[in-house]
């Protein structure tokens, strides 16, 4: 047992001194660089073998992380253009809101009468009543059967009041009616609602009226509902049908019935304050 200790520390030495020589005849010479090469070139494929999982371990970890960051700034440029879409948009509704208004204040300056600039805050749901509720009430001075227009003409009349708010019918409401002239030539009617925004009806003319289509209506302070003078309607369409005691007249509103936000009250004076819908 005693006599093998030796002879493996020998056998460690001699190795120990193999490779001490080998190292130095690798520096001093260059004998070993073939021999190294080959060795290289030997052991390269082993190398390449042994640092294949650990390279697509990384390569899958940096492939599921790059996909991870690219979702990510996806989804922040999505909520970005989504805010910018937003911020957009409201600006466009605010520049066309700000054009309407300044419509509806230049139209002040060929208005006569004192107006209000009142803002629409509800409209009635149901079809078959064309109402809309302003906020201006008894406070501001609104009355019943007072005027209400908008840059273009006549929306209708105030029908209800009350402290802070206060109801309008609009003229093409069925239940109502307004008395006309024919700005051409002074010829009178009265036009009523339909119950369609976008039309109103000029009954009881005869065939031999002098009416045509692009006629001007406007109202005629008949009746002391309205003030004189202001736009109604511009007459569509006459008809005539064989065996009918009247013509058929189609008017399309001057006011924009269904849009706008802001109307004016219309204060012309106490001969106005009579009357309503009929």
């Amino acid at each position: 047992m005693f006599g093998k200790a030796p002879a493996a520390g020998a056998r460690l030495v001699l190795l120990v001194l193999i490779a001490l020589a080998l190292v130095i005849a690798d520096v001093k010479t260059s004998a070993l660089h073939g021999l190294r090469e080959a060795g290289a070139a030997i052991a390269s494929p082993f190398y390449w073998f042994s640092r294949q999982p650990g390279d697509l371990v990384g390569g899958i970890r940096t492939y599921f992380s790059s996909r991870e960051h690219l979702l990510l700034e996806n989804e922040l440029l999505h909520s970005d253009a989504r805010v910018l879409r937003g911020e957009l948009q409201q600006m466009v509704s605010l520049t066309a809101e700000n054009v309407r208004l300044k419509e509806l204040l230049s139209s002040t300056t060929v208005v006569e009468d004192s107006v209000l600039v009142a803002e629409t805050i509800s409209v009635s749901p149901s079809p078959l009543q064309h109402k809309i509720t302003i906020n201006k009430g008894e406070h501001d001075g609104v009355y019943i059967g007072q005027a209400v227009i908008d840059a273009y003409g006549l929306v209708g009349q105030v029908v209800e009041v009350h402290a802070k708010s206060a109801s309008v019918i609009q003229v093409s409401d069925a239940r109502h009616a307004i008395p006309v002239q024919v700005n051409r030539n002074g010829v009178r009617g009265i036009v009523e609602g339909t119950g369609r925004v976008d039309r109103l009806s000029l009954p009881n003319m005869v065939e031999t009226t002098d009416i045509k289509a692009g006629d001007l209506l406007v109202s005629s302070g008949l009746g002391q509902r309205f003030p004189v003078g202001y736009p109604v309607g511009v007459v569509e369409s006459v008809e005539s049908d064989p065996g009918e005691a009247f013509l058929r007249i189609v008017v399309r509103p001057s006011a924009k019935l269904d849009r706008g936000r802001y109307v004016l009250l219309v204060f012309a004076g106490e001969t106005a304050r009579a009357g309503g819908a009929r």
